[in-house]
């Protein structure tokens, strides 16, 4: 699955005990809505017969000469010869890409300019890819589960989701896919990627994985489901002793997806009505979604006009500053650690470097993905669209989403031996910061 890959397009993504002192106000907590940020998107051409003047009016760019472009169409037309699976597609009469259906050529075309950017984010979505584009955004599909991405020219998963069948068969973040039912991934594209991984129910993809720590690749047989995707749980953790000194709450937030902002303003509600001040929030996995749902999150934690995250479009335009929208419902009581590690990205990076930036919670685990980029969806056709890289992200400091991923403040590794005995040191590390038994020297 890529749903999460397309997250942030601008189509747009001291208590005692009592409830009421960790907030400043209950009423205005109830009050607010959610705040999705859906955005515009922009439309080039209404129609999806190929012409020139669809993309530029009357005139190409200044600068450019097409005509070798022409007349590779045209050498195309007068000397290829179909050969394979096209010989066997034009003996049937069925068209064969590219050949006797001339507008693959031109999807195939806008691939290669897109591709020429050298930028894995930056990707054509032909028919068939904009179905499952829109198959993503619905939150229901059939396949594995996980979220992929072009990380150093190499397929890499960024996250599976949990309880998914990618989950299950083991997969992890950061794992690198060389080879999907044998065919390599070398060079291969996103869009080529989930077009081999996703299939029907009860079928089976074989992914050959390369992850660090093992001695060679490896293979992972996944059978595919119908995939509905998660997005929030919590949990009252028991303490040993009083509510106050020893309980804290769990949310774990496993995409900022369209419902996202009003599940997270229901449990930040069940959160003040628990009684506690220690809260942690497992952004773990969590791939990213809508910008608006990571910015009206923030704002619960934030003054009015706090800088959650900037949209730095270099020399293209002016920078758009995302604020906080100022519901800012909690005291200094209040005590807070994010859990992270290699499967949050984008709008979970966003998040979590804006609560940290403001001292407002601790961040606990390991390095996140590194999401730096927004991209736009642009729609070129009614049933093709060019996801584009516009921008890329700043953290309230200025400083940009770092490639290799936002550090936590106390870094604790998971290792295969805490996984096999079901241990979580990530949490256990998060609860002894909100207890203040932990011998970190990080701890905000």
């Amino acid at each position: 699955m890529f749903a999460m890959e397309y997250s942030d397009e601008r189509r747009r993504f001291v208590v005692s005990g009592k409830a009421a002192a960790v907030v400043v106000t209950l009423a205005a907590f109830l009050a607010f809505g959610s705040g999705i940020m859906l955005g515009k998107q922009t439309t080039l051409g209404g129609s999806s017969a190929f012409a020139a003047e669809t993309l530029f009016g009357d005139q190409p760019p200044a600068g450019v000469d097409f005509s070798p472009v022409w007349r590779a169409w045209s050498s195309i037309d007068e000397r290829f010869v179909p050969t394979g699976a096209a010989a066997d597609a034009t003996a049937t009469n069925t068209p064969a890409t590219g050949f006797t259906d001339p507008q693959e050529r031109v999807w195939g075309m806008i691939q290669g300019l897109a591709a020429s950017l050298d930028d894995p984010y930056t990707v054509f979505l032909p028919p068939s890819d904009a179905k499952i584009f829109q198959d993503d955004i619905s939150g229901s599909f059939e396949g594995v589960g996980m979220e992929i991405a072009i990380r150093d020219s190499v397929l890499t998963i960024v996250s599976p989701l949990k309880n998914t069948p990618a989950f299950r068969a083991g997969l992890k973040a950061g794992d690198l896919i060389t080879h999907i039912d044998g065919e390599s991934t070398r060079g291969m594209q996103i869009d080529g990627a989930v077009k081999r991984i996703r299939g029907e129910r009860g079928t089976t993809v074989v992914l050959t994985v390369r992850r660090a720590g093992e001695s060679g690749p490896f293979d992972v047989d996944v059978v595919r489901d119908v995939i509905e995707i998660p997005t929030i749980s919590a949990e009252l953790r028991e303490g040993s002793g009083s509510v106050a000194d020893d309980d804290v709450y769990v949310i774990e937030l496993l995409n900022f997806g369209g419902l996202s902002s009003a599940l997270f303003r229901g449990e930040l509600r069940n959160f003040i009505k628990s009684g506690t001040n220690k809260l942690v929030l497992d952004l773990r996995g969590n791939p990213g979604g809508f910008l608006g749902a990571a910015v009206d999150m923030a704002s619960w934690f934030l003054p009015t006009g706090k800088t959650v995250v900037t949209e730095d479009y270099g020399k293209n335009g002016q920078p758009i500053a995302h604020r906080s929208r100022g519901y800012d419902v909690f005291n200094d009581n209040l005590k807070m650690v994010i859990l992270i590690d290699k499967g949050s990205a984008s709008a979970s990076e966003i998040l979590a470097g804006a609560l940290a930036h403001y001292e407002v919670a601790t961040l606990v685990g390991e390095y996140t993905f590194g999401k730096g980029s927004v991209q736009e969806l642009v729609d070129i056709t009614p049933n093709t669209s060019l996801k584009i890289t516009v921008a890329r992200w700043l953290l309230p400091g200025g400083e940009p989403i770092p490639h290799e991923g936002i550090a936590p403040d106390v870094e604790v590794k998971i290792t295969d031996e805490d996984r096999e005995a079901e241990r979580d040191p990530q949490m256990e590390e998060a609860v002894r910061i909100l207890l203040g038994t932990s011998t970190s020297t990080a701890v905000r």
